[in-house]
């Protein structure tokens, strides 16, 4: 069917039974929903004239085309058995800004807080926001005519849409915008699609009889969150505008190549909360409709279940500052304003208004940061509630209902005697303000009963939201969750007015089929089986934690957030910033190691390898996934089990086994620097052994670095106390020069450095999947180390990914006998930059024995440090000497990620991500900056990328040592 677009497309295609296309195909047969279905192929358009194509073959062969963006959809939008188009890849372009007249045209695949970083310094943004924005694009946002936080000022996107430019179904570009009376006409006479299109649609929306039906069977005036069906109301109310009628159609009309979208100016400076404490949920409804009196920004609320889960959450409970005692609901209520004095003005007179009704107990003003605080408890919550044991979970069902604010008290305690009935619990969040309450009910989806349940649910609701007058989804869309309710919610008058629109638009159905009109039974297609036992797998890793590799792999509910891109920052995931390939998400492979570990849709081993292929292991998604799916982990396991039937490669052994290698060439270390720093023959050994000729290698030593220790290693006589140092396979062999610097550094400063008895950490080893030799690493240094690692003799290490395993992997590696030996050893385990800061705060180091010569240092963090601890530390340490400046430069990954940079089919990737951020920001920096890097690889990376030295910063604290310290 496909073969003979190939030699015309410019894109990439995926149709065949290969172990690649059948790998992205898996990735992409589901989205944020609960749905999945196989499609039947996947197509990554680079230009227009590609999309022109694939609707000309859809046009003669019969198939849908599933347009599709950032994948965040929750409703099922992009899921289905067609030909997914995604144009998140290759559409990103911002064509044009024109600052005077607040306008901008963008490609569908910008995403949305890119383009606001863009449009800042005209001083202007796109409003609409969606809780996905750093990684939702406008053509999805567009499809589902996406709200957000402050949609009660700054409205939907249909309201900041001005025009569409699209292909139609017959193959040729519409351009849909406002058309005065003449301009309509002339639309209406031309002789093609688009001009049938205006002809039939002006006598549909002008018919008396349906104009009476629209106004009948819409959600009422005030309900300003619609998204049921399509948007004839928008266009019977108002002037001639299709592209009002684009938004919230969800794919299923044309295919959107470029966008025009209103902007507004930035909000004030000054941005501030009342945090409404309140005893019950109905007393906050109540006061959510006094707080749209005084004209807030936003009303967002909070219930006691979300509320609940941020106690026992390290990073939420220090956001929790604000709460007093134990409130039912929190309703946060915004306010902008040009100055602080006006914004505690508007804050007074709101606390007032609601003491005079008796609403709330306790009303915190929260300003600037505060705030910020606050919202991450209402953000982080919903994080944590996809983090509950068991199959019973929260659902996206009922979330997306909206009813007129002024009716939301009395529709949510109609709403919750309903959940009471099926005996189901439930959380409430959101947009109160809005009249949209994000109601998530827990069900197990993977019973039959379940899925029943899940049905009924949302046909109960719909009876009572249409009772209300409201609307069934108010911004996450129909999809194939809410279409078979259209009928019933619009009335089978409207729905027949669809049916029409669809047919005008779309006459063979070739667009987005089942969305809408004649959508599938919403408990059809989920991604779960159902009514079987859960299968179990025997892991070397514990995982009991998650439950089991399978559950940390079901725990990835689709949201996206790793799908940010260097602009958002962050660290997750750096192979996706890179290549903007779906596949190289975290997203993507915990979808198909979910789909491996259930034998879904006959995933091999093989495609599972293609999807891991480009994971760093930086750990990122441990800690920025809202669900801290660790795919880093599941990999490691899954190499191994793989290694278990096929065998070791060899040049996973050999990277594996680096410790041994290094062991045998440090008889003769001269030799191995005279290949690796001669380019000819570097070049080839790198060749050899499957590395990229371009690579270089890491020096040699002459000495090893415990070798040196016990033959020149100082002792101090006012120590201050006693500090064990972890000598890592890195630092031993290649970083030799930093770990002197760093013990000289300690000793100087009164402290009694000890190597003690320990093997290598195992990193290496884990890098590449060898499990079983770590952990029998990981047991030999907890049973050397178990008696001598305490709160008052820890141990340091210089090199994050070595020193940080022992806090990390050992602790689900070792056996459970060994377990709280373990713990107390990770307890006691330090970073050379925690430690240092820590020893600064109780006062043992200070800043006197260190330069004042004013210096600049430009800080790149590990990722490993990033993702289990924290830069704090390290920046607190090198600000320690008086002028001493640090900036930390906005990285994720560096991109060398121990071997996976040498690696020949990896080099070009590991340098894109280098490229994004990194290694311009280095390149800017004067030759007299510090640049600052604690992770050997990084160091490394910047080397071969910039051509410029990093060094530890254990070696730059101990080159600003004042000289009398060394007496």
């Amino acid at each position: 069917m496909f073969d003979s677009l190939l030699k015309e497309f410019e894109g990439e295609f995926y149709f065949k039974n290969t172990k690649t296309d059948e790998a992205i195909k898996a990735v992409y047969s589901t989205d944020a929903s609960v749905y999945q279905e196989k499609p039947l192929a996947v197509a990554i358009p680079k230009t227009v004239e590609d999309i022109k194509k694939l609707i000309q073959l859809a046009d003669k062969q019969g198939f849908t085309i599933i347009p599709r963006a950032a994948g965040t959809s929750l409703a099922g939008q992009v899921v289905g058995n067609g030909l997914v188009v995604d144009i998140s890849k290759n559409f990103i372009n911002i064509l044009e800004v024109n600052q005077s007249e607040k306008w901008v045209k963008v490609q569908p695949g910008v995403i949305r807080d890119d383009l606001n970083a863009y449009l800042k310094p005209y001083g202007l943004m796109f409003g609409p926001e969606t809780s996905t924005s750093s990684r939702a694009m406008i053509g999805g946002m567009i499809g589902n005519n996406s709200c957000g936080l402050h949609s009660i000022i700054w409205g939907a996107t249909r309201d900041n849409l001005l025009e569409v430019k699209a292909i139609l179904a017959d193959g040729n570009e519409a351009t849909f915008s406002y058309l005065d009376e003449k301009s309509f006409q002339e639309k209406c006479e031309l002789g093609t699609l688009e001009g049938e299109i205006y002809k039939n649609l002006s006598k549909l929306i002008n018919n008396p009889e349906n104009k009476q039906a629209i106004k009948e069977g819409f959600p009422k005036a005030n309900v300003t969150r619609r998204n049921t069906g399509y948007a004839l109301d928008a266009i019977v109310e108002n002037e001639i505008n299709l592209a009002k009628l684009i938004a919230g159609s969800e794919g299923t009309l044309c295919f959107i190549t470029e966008a025009k979208l209103k902007l507004i100016d930035l909000p004030p400076a000054e941005v501030g909360m009342v945090a409404v404490h309140t005893t019950t949920l109905n007393e906050a409804l109540l006061a959510n409709i006094v707080a749209l009196e005084h004209y807030c920004s936003a009303s967002e609320l909070v219930d006691d279940f979300i509320l609940e889960f941020t106690k026992t959450n390290i990073e939420q409970a220090k956001n929790r500052f604000f709460i007093e005692g134990e409130p039912k609901a929190i309703l946060m209520v915004e306010f902008f304003d040009e100055t602080e004095a006006g914004l505690n003005k508007k804050a007074e007179n709101l606390i007032l208004a609601l003491k005079q009704k008796n609403l709330g107990y306790a009303y915190p003003i929260l300003l600037k940061d505060d705030s910020k605080k606050a919202w991450e408890v209402r953000k982080g919550g919903l994080g944590l509630l996809r983090n509950l044991e068991g199959d019973t979970q929260c659902v996206n069902l009922i979330e997306d209902c909206a009813v007129d604010p002024q009716d939301l008290p009395a529709y949510i305690r109609d709403l919750e005697v309903l959940l009471k009935k099926h005996q189901v619990q439930y959380s409430m969040y959101a947009h109160a303000g809005a009249g949209e309450l994000h109601v998530e009910p827990m069900i197990n989806l993977k019973t039959t009963e379940g899925r029943q349940l899940f049905r009924t649910i949302l046909a109960e609701t719909a009876v009572l939201v249409k009772k209300y007058g409201g609307s069934l989804s108010g911004e996450h869309g129909d999809g194939r969750l809410r279409g078979e309710f259209i009928p019933m919610m619009m009335g089978e008058k409207n729905y027949e007015l669809f049916r029409q629109v669809k047919t005008l638009f779309d006459p063979k159905g070739i667009f987005n089929q089942g969305k809408i009109i004649d959508s599938p039974p919403m408990n059809e297609f989920l991604r779960y089986e159902v009514d079987k036992p859960t299968p179990k797998h025997v892991t070397i890793f514990d995982f009991s934690k998650q439950e089991s590799i399978l559950r940390l792999a079901e725990k990835c509910s689709g949201s996206g957030d790793c799908r940010k891109t260097e602009i958002t920052g962050g660290t997750m995931c750096p192979s996706y910033m890179a290549t903007r390939s779906e596949k190289d998400t975290t997203r993507a492979r915990a979808n198909v190691l979910r789909q491996y570990y259930t034998n879904q849709q006959t995933i091999t081993q093989e495609s599972v390898k293609e999807v891991l292929d480009l994971c760093l292991s930086c750990k990122g998604c441990k800690s920025e996934c809202p669900s801290s799916v660790d795919v880093g982990k599941m990999k490691a396991e899954f190499l191994q089990q793989t290694y278990d039937k096929q065998g070791v490669p060899f040049r996973s052994k050999l990277i594996g086994t680096f410790s041994k290698q290094m062991r045998l060439a440090s008889i003769a270390p001269w030799a191995y620097n005279f290949i690796f720093k001669t380019e000819a023959t570097r070049r080839i050994a790198n060749r050899i052994v499957g590395f990229h000729p371009d690579r270089t290698m890491p020096e040699l030593h002459s000495s090893t670095l415990k070798k040196w220790f016990l033959n020149n290693s100082s002792k101090t006589t006012t120590t201050q106390s006693k500090v064990y140092f972890f000598c890592d396979e890195f630092t031993n062999y290649n970083d030799v020069e930093v770990g002197k610097k760093a013990i000289l550094l300690l000793q100087r400063l009164g402290y009694e450095v000890i190597i003690p008895n320990h093997v290598e950490s195992g990193r290496t080893y884990l890098s590449k999947g060898m499990v079983r030799e770590a952990q029998k690493i990981a047991i030999k240094n907890v049973e050397l180390l178990q008696n001598i690692i305490t709160d008052k003799t820890p141990i340091i290490g210089l090199e994050p990914s070595a020193i940080l395993t022992l806090r990390d992997e050992y602790l689900e590696l070792v056996p459970q006998d060994l377990r709280e030996m373990a713990e107390k050893i990770a307890q006691n385990t330090f970073q050379f930059d925690e430690w240092f800061a820590r020893e600064i705060d109780r006062g043992n180091i200070k800043k006197e024995v260190f330069s004042t010569e004013k210096r600049l240092i430009k800080l790149h963090g590990h990722c490993h440090q990033k993702a289990l601890s924290s830069l704090t530390p390290t920046k607190k340490s090198l600000s320690l000497p008086a002028n001493y400046e640090v900036h930390l430069i906005p990285s994720g990954c560096c991109g060398m990620a121990g071997s996976f940079g040498y690696e020949a089919e990896h080099y070009e990737v590991s340098m894109k991500i280098g490229e994004l951020v990194l290694f311009p920001t280095i390149r800017k920096q004067t030759e007299g900056v510090i640049i600052a890097a604690p992770g050997t690889s990084c160091r490394h990376q910047i080397k071969d990328g910039t051509g410029r030295i990093a060094q530890h910063p254990a070696e730059i604290l101990y080159e600003a040592l004042l000289s009398q310290t060394y007496d």
